[in-house]
Formats: structure tokens, C-alpha cells, sequence
């Protein structure tokens, strides 16, 4: 229980501070608004976990304290302020002073941005998905029939890049022609910082990278700026779907940074109890909750998906991961 003490701590303060901004009313939806993310995000609590294993004790414990700073301040406060600011021409200040003023107007404004912020995290989390059940070393496999295909056209260099953008290009075709550019530029976008996340991870990992690059990898760095990526792109649809139930900025930020806060726990506590290790396709399941999730935030950007489906993509994969995994345990005889 001690992964989950600094998550409890700012799950009482954030309640405080909800009842202090606007009493019980607030305090009911800060709470819904934490169930709502940890629902969202619990495939990312997963695939973190799989990159968080490979760090060391340190920068662990900096996953919970830097990256929640930037989790909470800035995807879930800065992040739709930027958007705003971005679609609107008005300052960060402006918009800022809006969201606070006149929320409601806040709150059109970010919805109005929802294809760029679904073309760009759909794009991200297929890429994701795709450089994981293409890679032609993965020798363990969930669904065989599918991923031993997959893994093998993954020996063509860059195909997940030439399938995304084919995807963009076939999304972007059934969209007015007023957004067409928007979707392009976002989507693209994701896939650009997609490659180069992934890119300056691989360079630093490489033997000859230098004593700069080696130290890096020792310390965790690439891991972590990887996961804060990552993080931002799961939260997208978290941050959209508060709308639905708060437009409050302040309560939106306080309820998803509690649920952040804990999917960060629940990262932790994976790594730390080797249950990865245990269960063998709990890694595999997630992936395929992110490429489903990638799916619907595409097919959201011309047709609504309700928040149920998306919140329950994750917890379904998981769930029949871990039910796999039990078998193959059993199967091969080893330990629970």
C-alpha cells in the first residue's frame, strides 16, 4: 500500500481544495472526474509500466513527482489552454481569464478543437500500438494467427509510419473540407513526435552513443521524457470527456490530476510486485486497448463515442489478458 500513500495524500487535499473553491457540489464531481480517468487510463498504467521496469529506483520516484507536475499543470491545465489559444488567436493570459470568466465559453471552445486533439493523439497511440505488434522480435504472441503476421511485415523498415499516414489519409477523406487541413497537420503531428520520441530513445540506447548518451539511459531520462509523451496522449480523451461533466477548469485539473496520480501509483505498484513478469499478456492487451482507443478517437472526430465505451476499451482488454495469462501460467505450470 505505501505506492498508493502519495496518491491518497493528494486525493484529501484535492477534495479540500474542491469544497474550499465551490462546497459539496464540487467536491461529488471531483471525485467522478478521478474515477473517470483511472477507467481511461488503466492500459496506460500497464504499457508505463513496461518502460518504467527498465528504470532505475530514482527516476521512478521522479515518475511520481516531476512528471505529476507535468501531468497535472500540464496536460490538464495547459494543454486546452494552448489549444484554446492556438484555434482562438488569443493569448495564453486571454484564454487563461476566460476559462476561469466564462467557462462555458471556455469550455465550446475546446470541444470546437476536438478534431486537431484527436487527429493528433489518434496518430500518436497508433503508432504506439502498430511499433508493438509489428516488431519482428517479439517472439511471445497473444492472438498467434494475427500477430505472427504482423510481427513478420514489421521487417519492413518504417511500415508503421506508412500505415499511419495512411490511415490519416483515408480519416481525413470523409471530413468536411473545412477541417480536412486541421485533422492532416494534427495527425501528421503525432506521428512526427512519435518518431522522434522514439528515435532520440533509440540513439542513446545505442553502445556508441557516447559517455553523455550512456549516462542518460543509466539515469532514466529517455524513459521518462517517453512516458510524459505517452501520459499526454492517453490524457486527451480523459480531458475532452471531463467537459462532459464539469466545465470548471480548476475542478476539471483537480479531479484528473487525482486520477493521474493514481494510474501513477498503480505503475509503480506493477513494476514493483514484477506482476508484468507474472503475466505474461498483460502487456499485449494493453497495447491492443491503446490501438482500439486510437480507433475511437479518430472515428470521434466526425461521430461522437460515448465516454462508457471509451473508459471501458481498456479495462475489457486487461481483463482478458490477465484471464490468458492465468491459462498460460496453469498450462506451462508456473507460478501465479
Amino acid at each position: 500500500m505505501k505506492n498508493y500513500i502519495a496518491s491518497t495524500i493528494l486525493c484529501i487535499l484535492a477534495l479540500i481544495a474542491a469544497f474550499w473553491w465551490a462546497g459539496v457540489p464540487a467536491v461529488i464531481t471531483c471525485f467522478l472526474l478521478a474515477l473517470m480517468e483511472i477507467s481511461f487510463s488503466f492500459d496506460n498504467a500497464v504499457v508505463n509500466a513496461t518502460v518504467l521496469k527498465h528504470m532505475n529506483t530514482k527516476w521512478q520516484q521522479r515518475f511520481l513527482t516531476w512528471g505529476m507536475v507535468v501531468a497535472v499543470f500540464g496536460m490538464r491545465l495547459l494543454f486546452p489552454v494552448l489549444v484554446v489559444s492556438f484555434a482562438t488567436g488569443l493569448s495564453l493570459f486571454e484564454v487563461t481569464k476566460l476559462a476561469i470568466e466564462d467557462p462555458r465559453e471556455y469550455t465550446q471552445h475546446v470541444l470546437d478543437s476536438h478534431v486537431q486533439i484527436g487527429a493528433f493523439g489518434g496518430m500518436f497511440l497508433l503508432m504506439v500500438f502498430l511499433t508493438f505488434i509489428m516488431d519482428e522480435s517479439k517472439k511471445l504472441h497473444w492472438i498467434e494467427m494475427i500477430e505472427s503476421k504482423l510481427s513478420y511485415l514489421g521487417k519492413l523498415e518504417a511500415i508503421e509510419t506508412v500505415i499511419s499516414l495512411g490511415v490519416l489519409l483515408a480519416v481525413q477523406h470523409f471530413m468536411p473540407d473545412d477541417e480536412k487541413l486541421h485533422a492532416v497537420v494534427a495527425g501528421i503531428t503525432g506521428i512526427a513526435l512519435y518518431v522522434v520520441v522514439s528515435g532520440m530513445a533509440a540513439f542513446i540506447s545505442q553502445p556508441d552513443g557516447g559517455a553523455r548518451a550512456k549516462k542518460a539511459v543509466y539515469s532514466g531520462m529517455a524513459g521518462f521524457v517517453y512516458l510524459q509523451f505517452l501520459d499526454a496522449s492517453f490524457s486527451l480523451d480523459g480531458v475532452i470527456g471531463a467537459f462532459a461533466i464539469s466545465n470548471d477548469i480548476v475542478i476539471i485539473m483537480l479531479g484528473l490530476g487525482v486520477g493521474a496520480m493514481y494510474v501513477r501509483s498503480l505503475t509503480v505498484h506493477l513494476v514493483r510486485q514484477g506482476t508484468l513478469d507474472k503475466y505474461k499478456f498483460l502487456e499485449h492487451g494493453a497495447h491492443y486497448g491503446i490501438g482500439v482507443l486510437a480507433i475511437i478517437m479518430l472515428i470521434s472526430m466526425t461521430h461522437p463515442v460515448p465516454e462508457a465505451i471509451t473508459g471501458m476499451v481498456g479495462v475489457v482488454f486487461i481483463g482478458l489478458a490477465l484471464a490468458s495469462s492465468a491459462q498460460y501460467n496453469r498450462r506451462h505450470r508456473l507460478p501465479k
